[in-house]
């Protein structure tokens, strides 16, 4: 696609970059067809193409409007349109220049600002935990609209941390609302994790990956904690003791930013080869899996019935890993399926769009549970904490990550016990 920048932009790093996805555009329009919102809305400025004409304009000197601004915001950054794409379009790294370009030029009211505002910093606030926990206690009397967002409060377990010391050593990252919101999930990958050999180490310092103030525009500091996460990791990943075999994520949205610290930090001279060196070091706990099977295999002693899995877009388009999950769990002899159709389609979670966009996100989710109905599951599972949250608020069936499952069939228990 021919792009001529405009002056404000031509010579900087982000109009190189964005002109350079821009050009392997070729405009055929494959990315539509698996556009989640282009499916629902029907618009071709809520589809990819229509979008990186809209970006393309701004860059070229158009002026943007509020108008600009809605279609970029009803993206879901799923990159479904990545996996379809013939010409390789970076469009996750475009889209999110052209919110920041777009938002510095258009104003947002001021109710919309206090919103983004309150999820950038609540989200990754240590005050989010005991303010989770809180809603949790009033529950039956928060609004409507808010008690999706609240979950119900996880059942206690006395399975705690391992303690073991191992040779194998990876580090995990705990994530910023994850610990909060369902905590077992953290636990239950160190206990797994230990069943095959391997102890889980955490950076106490290390906090968010980043991708909420990301993908709300706020780069420079998404920046910091990218910054902030590096440090603390890097005398386990490059110190004189003893080092970490991998970095590892047990939400795929996590596992998907900290994998691109390498493309964020690209031009921070004292951070470059850092972020180089912990992208390549990440690993979603799913890639771990084939190497855990043979130690698994005989220590199972429980299985659960019929499993639907959801595979989140952070993992199958973001990562571009496909069928791990499935197949390992298949081979540890769980029953366990995706949806006969749209399996490949966002659930409407994708990080604080289902608080920002909740008509269009209830929507997919519950087009997401249609599709996994026929296969009449005892338990769905996923990948990513947003995905099990924003499913579960539409569903009675239990909605948990695969590790979860995972550690109740080493310990022998019923699901949730």
């Amino acid at each position: 696609m021919q792009t001529t920048l405009a002056p404000e932009f031509a010579g900087t790093a982000e109009g190189a970059e964005a002109e350079a996805i821009l050009r392997r555009c070729v405009h055929c329009g494959f990315c539509t067809a698996t556009c989640p919102t282009y499916q629902l809305l029907g618009d071709e400025l809520d589809g990819p193409r229509g979008r990186i004409y809209l970006i393309k304009q701004v860059l070229e000197g158009a002026e943007p409007t509020r108008e600009t601004q809605l279609h970029l915001d009803r993206c879901l950054t799923c990159r479904n349109c990545e996996s379809t794409c013939p010409s390789g379009v970076q469009y996750g790294h475009l889209v999110d220049i052209g919110r920041r370009v777009v938002d510095a030029k258009v104003e947002r009211p001021g109710g919309e600002r206090l919103v983004r505002w309150l999820l950038k910093e609540g989200m990754t606030s240590p005050l989010f935990k005991p303010a989770m926990k809180l809603g949790q206690a009033f529950r039956p009397f928060v609004p409507a609209s808010l008690k999706d967002k609240v979950p119900a409060s996880p059942p206690a377990t006395a399975h705690d941390w391992p303690t073991r010391q191992l040779n194998r050593k990876v580090l995990l990252l705990l994530g910023c609302v994850q610990p909060a919101m369902a905590p077992n999930i953290n636990s239950a990958t160190a206990r797994v994790l230990d069943a095959a050999g391997i102890q889980s180490l955490v950076a106490e310092a290390a906090s968010c990956c980043g991708a909420v103030h990301e993908h709300l525009g706020d780069h420079g500091k998404a920046l910091d904690y990218m910054r902030r996460n590096i440090d603390a990791w890097w005398p386990l990943v490059a110190g004189p003791g003893e080092r970490v075999e991998a970095i590892v994520m047990n939400a795929s949205g996590c596992g998907v930013m900290v994998k691109d610290y390498v493309h964020a930090l690209a031009q921070d001279p004292a951070y470059a080869d850092k972020a180089r060196r912990v992208s390549e070091l990440t690993k979603d706990l799913s890639e771990l899996l084939p190497d855990l099977v043979p130690a698994l295999k005989t220590r199972l002693k429980a299985k659960p019935g019929a499993l639907a899995y959801h595979p989140p877009c952070t993992l199958q388009h973001g990562q571009k890993l496909r069928g791990g999950v499935e197949a390992s769990l298949r081979e540890l002899g769980f029953r366990i399926d995706c949806a006969p159709t749209d399996s490949h389609l966002c659930c409407g979670s994708a990080g604080t769009y289902s608080v920002l966009q909740p008509t269009l996100s209830k929507q997919l989710r519950d087009n997401k549970l249609a599709a996994l109905a026929p296969l009449q599951a005892e338990q769905i599972v996923s990948a990513n904490i947003g995905c099990i949250q924003h499913l579960q608020s539409g569903t009675a069936t239990p909605v948990r990550h695969w590790v979860e499952v995972l550690d109740d069939a080493l310990r022998g228990v019923a699901a949730g016990d």
